[in-house]
């Protein structure tokens, strides 16, 4: 059994979960790319979902194979702390974040919505953040 199973295993999960949405993307343009980067309010939806969608591929798949982990989980950190931010945050905050709009299905605001509304975001913010601290103390771990 590796040493490290469950670090190997939440590098494995957030991997899967960044190449999927990094994918679909690509396959539903209108409701996860270009078309939600729009609704959304981020600049340049047609150029900007396409290069995050790419990223989310590559560095997903790094992640998955255990290649270039640290740059990977750096490109992915930006990537979901803009999602949290333009999508989720106004949801805690009960009202738009500048061109960042409460989305128009959420049932409830505040805490209890922002929680409900990003446990996925978080659960992947929080990964790449157990990912990028064990990479920082695996050079100054003993060796057995």
């Amino acid at each position: 059994m590796p040493r490290n199973l469950p670090l190997l295993l939440i590098r494995v999960l957030a991997g899967i979960v960044f190449l999927t949405e990094g994918i679909l993307k690509f396959l539903y343009p209108g409701e996860l790319g270009s078309g939600r980067f729009a609704h959304v309010g981020l600049p340049m939806p047609n150029v900007l979902a396409p290069a995050v969608g790419a990223v989310e591929i590559a560095a997903g798949g790094a992640l998955i194979l255990n290649a270039y982990v640290g740059p990977a989980a750096i490109l992915l950190l930006c990537v979901i702390t803009t999602a949290i931010v333009t999508t989720k945050v106004p949801i805690l905050l009960g009202h738009n974040l500048g061109p960042f709009p409460v989305p128009k299905n959420t049932a409830h605001t505040g805490v209890l919505g922002f929680l409900h509304e990003s446990r996925t975001d978080l659960a992947m913010l929080f990964s790449l953040a157990a990912i990028l601290v064990d990479l920082r103390g695996a050079g100054s771990r003993p060796r057995r």
